[in-house]
């Protein structure tokens, strides 16, 4: 099993247009989920009011792109 799960990195697209890693120019990607938590969430204990990031991982040199909700 490979990288978070995925049997297999996979082609991505962002706004229609194919992804290719801004450091290696790789077309392969594993992705995940990451909390984007803040300090007074976390000292309250409301990490889970926190927004959630999308993390594009590149499959070759593991550059991870990050991406907000539209």
């Amino acid at each position: 099993m490979g990288l978070f799960g995925s049997k297999q990195a996979e082609a991505v697209e962002v706004a229609g247009q194919p992804l290719r890693c801004e450091i290696c120019h790789h077309t392969r990607f594993w992705q995940r989920q990451a909390q984007l938590n803040t300090a007074v969430a976390t000292f309250f204990n409301f990490d889970w009011t926190n927004a959630m990031a999308t993390c594009i991982v590149c499959e070759r040199c593991g550059y991870i792109h990050w991406f907000l909700p539209p």
